[in-house]
């Protein structure tokens, strides 16, 4: 732990940077990866990244939102009338 305060301290600002681009990017993963197979829920998706971001289970959760999107209308057969 000391090693990240001295890191941080040391006015290193692209590391910083680094990090913190990092860091924003896992936090809005879920909203990256439902671009691509979630598009019809994208915008629920990165509203619930914004809260979710704070909790492990609930950004698991909303990961696998977004990633479950076209997959199920793929496997599921129709139901024809």
């Amino acid at each position: 732990m000391e090693y990240l305060s001295t890191l941080f301290a040391s006015e290193n600002y692209a590391f910083i940077a680094m990090v913190g681009a990092i860091a924003i990017t896992l936090w809005f993963l879920p909203a990256v990866l439902a671009l691509f197979f979630n598009r019809k829920h994208f915008k629920l998706i990165l509203l619930a990244c914004i809260p979710a971001g704070l909790s492990f289970i609930a950004w698991g959760a909303v990961l696998i939102w977004a990633v479950t999107g076209k997959v199920a209308e793929k496997y599921v057969k129709p139901k024809s009338a």
